[in-house]
């Protein structure tokens, strides 16, 4: 059975910083490509960043780029999301996810990595709250 577990939420002032944490295990984590997703309170849930199986490809969405940054570590089964430059508007519950499929490739479909019927394996999420 596979479980999904994040971790590192927490509340942080405007401009300061966050590391999210995400271990998976039931699965052979090095194949499954990861992403995270977040929902804020009274929003769908969203797209966040995107990591494949190897590490070679990484995306996120416009209103996280170049303030968060993925990585993964295939030696602990962690997915790691680091948060900097927080803003009110990134408080959320944030979730981390497995691809449905191994060793799964997008190749010029990547805009489909933040379809959320894309992954099957979900944390319960953990809470990030960013303070004006």
């Amino acid at each position: 059975q596979v479980k999904v577990v994040e971790s590192g939420g927490g509340l942080v002032q405007a401009g300061g910083s966050l590391r999210l944490s995400c271990t998976a295990s039931g699965l052979n984590f090095g194949d499954y490509s990861m992403a995270w997703f977040r929902q804020a309170p009274g929003k769908e849930r969203e797209g966040v960043s995107y990591m494949s199986w190897s590490g070679g490809s990484a995306y996120y969405s416009d209103s996280v780029k170049g303030r968060f940054t993925i990585s993964r570590d295939n030696a602990k089964n962690t997915l790691y999301l680091q948060m900097n430059t927080l803003k009110p508007e990134d408080t959320a519950i944030y979730y981390c996810a497995s691809h449905r499929t191994a060793r799964h490739s997008y190749g010029n479909l990547s805009y489909r990595v933040f379809q959320a019927d894309e992954y099957n394996n979900w944390g319960q999420g953990t809470q990030v709250t960013v303070s004006s």
